[in-house]
C-alpha cells in the first residue's frame, strides 16, 4: 500500500484544492539558483584560489552551503524559514572573503530575494482577498456558482 501524506488523508470529493503560497514559491526559487551559483563559484574557488586555501576547506564549504540552501527550501513554510533564508543571504555575502565578485552575487540575490518575499507576500494578500470575495459571490448566486 502506497503511504499517503496528511493532505491526501484529509481529501473528500468537492473539496477545493488549496492554494500554494507566492511566497514560499519564490522564495524557493531564489534559494535553488543559489545553490547552482554557490556550487559553480566553488569550482572557480577551486581553481583559482586551490593552492592557497586548503581544498577540504573549499569543497567542505562550497557543497555543505549548496546542500543547506536546497535543504532550506523544505523549510520556508515554517515560522523560522524566512529567517533563516535572511541567515543564508548573508552567508552568500560573505563569501566573497575567498571570491570578491561573491559579494556581489550576494547583494543581488538578497535584493532579488527581498523582492520576492514582498511580492510574494503581497501577492498572497490578494489570493486571500481574491478568494473571500469568489465565495461570498458563490454564496450570493448558487444557481451560477456551479459553472453551469
Amino acid at each position: 500500500m502506497v503511504r499517503q501524506t496528511k493532505a491526501q488523508r484529509q481529501w473528500r470529493p468537492g473539496m477545493p484544492k488549496k492554494r500554494r503560497s507566492v511566497k514560499v514559491m519564490f522564495a524557493s526559487t531564489v534559494l535553488l539558483l543559489e545553490a547552482f551559483v554557490v556550487l559553480f563559484a566553488t569550482l572557480v574557488v577551486f581553481g583559482l584560489r586551490g593552492d592557497e586555501i586548503p581544498v577540504g576547506v573549499i569543497l567542505g564549504v562550497g557543497l555543505g552551503l549548496s546542500a543547506v540552501l536546497i535543504f532550506s527550501c523544505a523549510l520556508l513554510t515554517k515560522p523560522y524559514g524566512i529567517l533563516l533564508g535572511w541567515i543564508l543571504q548573508g552567508l552568500i555575502i560573505l563569501t566573497g572573503i575567498a571570491e570578491p565578485m561573491m559579494f556581489v552575487v550576494g547583494v543581488l540575490f538578497a535584493l532579488t530575494w527581498l523582492y520576492g518575499i514582498r511580492t510574494g507576500a503581497r501577492l498572497d494578500r490578494e489570493n486571500v482577498e481574491r478568494d473571500r470575495q469568489q465565495a461570498e459571490w458563490e454564496r450570493a448566486h448558487p444557481e451560477q456558482a456551479d459553472g453551469a
